[in-house]
Parts: C-alpha cells; sequence; structure tokens
C-alpha cells in the first residue's frame, strides 16, 4: 500500500528551546534528541546514533505557519478604526502565502544540482526521510489588511519569525533531528512605512537563507 506522507501541525512546546536566546538551550529535548554544538543554526538537535545517511530518498512536507500567541489581539487592541483591524481572514491569508513561500524555497534548494530525490508518496517499509518545516511564533509588526482606505504604518522592522525544521523517518514517524531559528526583519534604522510588499520581501530573504542554510546542513549529515 502507498503510504502518502501529510503535514502534521508542530507543537508549541518548542518554545522552550525558540522563544529566548538569552538562556542556556537544553542539553537534551523531551523525545530525545541532544544538542549538538558549533552550527550555523541557532539549535541543532540530534537523535544518538541516528543514520541520517543510509537514506537516498526524500519526502518534502507542506511548511507550516503559526503566529505568535495573542498575536492578532494586541494587533488589534491599538486600532481604533473597524475598518483596519486584522481579521482572521487576513491571519488565515498570510499564512497561506508565508507557508506557500517556505516551501517553494525548500524545494528550489532540495532542487539545485545535485538534486535530491524528492517523492509524494512511497510503499511502506521504505526508507524515506521526512524534511518537515514549520515557521512558528510569527510576528508582524505592520500587517497589510488590503482594507479600502487604509493608513499607512511605519516601523522599524518588518517583525521575527522562528524556523523549525524536523527531520523523521517516513514509516516510523521518528524525529532524528531538529533545527530551529529565530530572525528578525531587516532593521532599517529609520521610520519606513511597511506594506505586503515590504514585508514579503523581508520575509523571502529570510526563508531563501534558510533554505540555503538547509541543503548545507542535509549534505553534511547525508554525507553529500
Amino acid at each position: 500500500m502507498n503510504k502518502p506522507f501529510r503535514t502534521t501541525l508542530l507543537a508549541l512546546l518548542l518554545g522552550a528551546i525558540t522563544a529566548c536566546t538569552t538562556t542556556e538551550p537544553p542539553a537534551q529535548t523531551h523525545d530525545g534528541l541532544v544538542l549538538q554544538p558549533d552550527t550555523r543554526f541557532q539549535f541543532v538537535y540530534l537523535l544518538p546514533d541516528a543514520e541520517l545517511d543510509a537514506y537516498t530518498t526524500f519526502g518534502l512536507a507542506d511548511c507550516s505557519v503559526a503566529f505568535r500567541k495573542n498575536w492578532l489581539r494586541d494587533q488589534n487592541s491599538s486600532r481604533l478604526d473597524l475598518g483596519s483591524r486584522v481579521t482572521q481572514k487576513d491571519v488565515d491569508r498570510i499564512k497561506d502565502a508565508l507557508g506557500a513561500m517556505c516551501t517553494e524555497q525548500m524545494r528550489e534548494a532540495l532542487q539545485a544540482p545535485p538534486p535530491y530525490t524528492l517523492v509524494d508518496e512511497f510503499e511502506e517499509g521504505e526508507a524515506v526521510l521526512i524534511i518537515r518545516p514549520a515557521i512558528i511564533n510569527l510576528d508582524i509588526n505592520a500587517p497589510d489588511t488590503m482594507s479600502a482606505g487604509r493608513s499607512r504604518s511605519y516601523t522599524t522592522s518588518a517583525g521575527e519569525m522562528t524556523l523549525v525544521i524536523e527531520l523523521l523517518d517516513g514509516t516510523t514517524g521518528q524525529v532524528l533531528a531538529r533545527v530551529a531559528d529565530r530572525r528578525r526583519g531587516s532593521d532599517f534604522g529609520t521610520m519606513q512605512w511597511t506594506n505586503s510588499v515590504t514585508n514579503r520581501a523581508d520575509a523571502n530573504r529570510a526563508l531563501k537563507r534558510w533554505a540555503g542554510m538547509m541543503r548545507e546542513g542535509l549534505d553534511k549529515v547525508v554525507g553529500r
């Protein structure tokens, strides 16, 4: 029987790892992964004795997106004009767009020469390494709600987000590695008009960089 892989929402218990960069990260996670030193990502955890170089076929799950807790409430608390308020529809639109951008950048990085063999479905028991990206703690300072007569928003930064990538065995679902990296939007130094175009540009730069780091790290752990 073919076994398709599907995206699942990443548990936000990862907040203990990614929420604060000023405290020491735990040496071991709740699921037995061990912190690795001297990596390009802020945090890299590996399962002891995981044989990542045994995989020759790979799957890429769609990137899931989760906003910072209470982000929608905080955005609307200072918006007196009801027409300018951020709606759940705006939230869903941003999540869908950012998730698609993330997945696209990851796929492009994996398909760059020499390309990885990517599959959308596989047989039970087949050795497939699933790459599961997620964006968590998304915090956009000035989202563009695309409402009629909207006012301009000025900020010094587009916001921040944390990327989490898990590598897991496609058959067992065992998480073999997890990386996390928190990034802020480019700091302009002076007040700039922030809208959907500038937000997207900031996000795309971060995602492209992350995708390159992911490809570099994967090449290393699978022995390319």
